[in-house]
């Protein structure tokens, strides 16, 4: 495991149960994250504000303001990453959090270990280079839809278009290798690292996609730019180097 001594990346963990901050507080610290913790929604806009972390643990269920509400209000400010803790049952409950901006969840009761790795494979995505199939140059240039790897930024219209640091990476992938058919499996695996348990796990790249589509395609729901293979998953429309013949 990389060592983040040089630069510990701080973790914001906000919970109502306060054996669960202690828990989590002890074991990122211990693997060396810096931790900082809060019990409601309030406090946790507070805090996130004056500590910057760099990635946030939220969860639903909580008094003052709820997660759902936290991850609103977050995502009006910035691309933190988010995973969300729910002891919610309903699959449309776990999803709402991911509809609202949320990177990935994870189900109460959870193992602590399987956050760690989520931690991990969050922040480890966010942070990585280009992908193989970019062009040296790190732009491309779609319609009138701009991606440059290198800044991690997209422009639609010459316009910034805000993505999350997970929403790039997964537009980055299907770039990547353009016209190419990717699994729902695929997908997870590559971008978040892990390969999925039950079915539903999978809607964590169907909602991912429907997020990019919103914020790139003129029409999301006829869309021309990220398109769905049918019975496979998803791919980007072919992009023609202009040096082709």
């Amino acid at each position: 495991m990389r060592s983040l001594e040089s630069h510990k990346e701080r973790i914001l963990v906000v919970d109502d149960e306060a054996s669960i901050r202690r828990i989590l507080e002890t074991r990122l610290s211990m693997i060396g994250y810096d931790v900082v913790t809060a019990a409601d929604g309030e406090e946790a806009l507070d805090i996130f504000r004056n500590a910057n972390p760099s990635l946030v643990v939220l969860d639903v269920m909580m008094p003052k303001l709820d997660g759902y509400g936290v991850c609103q209000e977050l995502r009006k400010e910035s691309d933190v990453p988010i995973i969300m803790l729910t002891a919610l049952g309903d699959v449309a409950d776990r999803i709402t959090g991911l509809e609202l901006g949320a990177d990935d969840y994870v189900v109460k009761p959870f193992s602590p270990k399987e956050l760690e790795a989520r931690i991990r494979s969050v922040l480890r995505r966010v942070d990585k280079s280009a992908a193989t199939g970019i062009p040296s140059s790190g732009v491309i240039q779609v319609s009138n839809i701009k991606i440059d790897t290198n800044k991690r930024q997209v422009y639609k219209n010459d316009e910034r278009i805000r993505l999350t640091g997970m929403e790039f990476s997964l537009l980055e992938l299907l770039v990547s290798r353009s016209g190419e058919a990717f699994s729902r499996s695929e997908i997870l695996q590559e971008v978040w690292g892990y390969t999925p348990e039950r079915h539903v796990d999978t809607r964590v790249v169907d909602v991912h996609i429907s997020r990019l589509r919103a914020k790139l395609e003129d029409d999301p729901s006829n869309p021309e730019l990220i398109l769905t293979a049918r019975g496979t998953g998803y791919l980007f429309q072919r992009i023609i180097d202009p040096d082709e013949n």
